[in-house]
């Protein structure tokens, strides 16, 4: 047992009687219990296999490579269609609806599928990093910023210019390069808070 789960499920009161059901499940199979993204994460073989979350109008659990369970029940939803490929998640809004033994089978098929090396690989973007004109009118007054921006990885580079271009309106891109001039000069990447967890 991670006491970090205790402190996420008794922070969120609302939920924390299906939570604590659920992570009895988790508890007896052959998972290490962990915090990772801020949530409580079921990890076997060092493979991530499910999480569990509270939000307002729900609690659930998320199978990171759902789309290869058989889902008999029909208890599994993608949660953004055409955007998420493995991800399928179980919602449920009272203790009534949580049956544990069927969730234990959905569990341990997902182990299964694990150990028999289903799973779905990242597709690697290949497309050129295009640096919108905000971000390299900045670098180009600022020797600092340009130096430790050419220091993040790709992938990092591209988050930062993404974010930037994904804003519709001018005063959202200023206000985003506001935000992440620090973070660069900090050496701190847009999303790193989420991967330290």
């Amino acid at each position: 047992m991670n006491p970090k789960v205790d402190d996420y499920i008794n922070q969120n009161l609302k939920w924390q009687e299906e939570l604590e059901a659920l992570r009895s499940v988790f508890l007896e199979l052959p998972l290490i219990e962990e915090i990772k993204w801020g949530i409580p994460a079921y990890i076997y073989k060092k493979k991530n296999i499910m999480g569990m979350s509270a939000f307002k109008n729900y609690c659930g659990i998320w199978f990171h490579h759902g789309i290869f369970l058989k889902d008999e029940a029909k208890l599994l939803i993608n949660a953004q269609k055409d955007k998420t490929k493995g991800l399928r998640q179980m919602r449920f809004t009272s203790l009534d609806e949580i049956d544990l033994a069927l969730i234990k089978q959905y569990v341990l098929e997902a182990i299964e599928n694990s150990e028999a090396g289903k799973e779905i690989k990242p597709k690697r973007n290949t497309e050129p990093l295009v640096i919108p004109e905000e971000i390299e009118k900045e670098l180009s007054k600022n020797e600092k910023l340009n130096y430790y921006f050419n220091e993040f990885t790709l992938s990092k580079k591209r988050e930062f210019c993404e974010y930037i271009s994904s804003a519709k309106r001018a005063s959202t891109k200023q206000s985003r390069l506001e935000k992440i001039i620090p973070m660069i000069l900090d050496k701190v990447g847009l999303n790193d808070k989420y991967r330290n967890c």
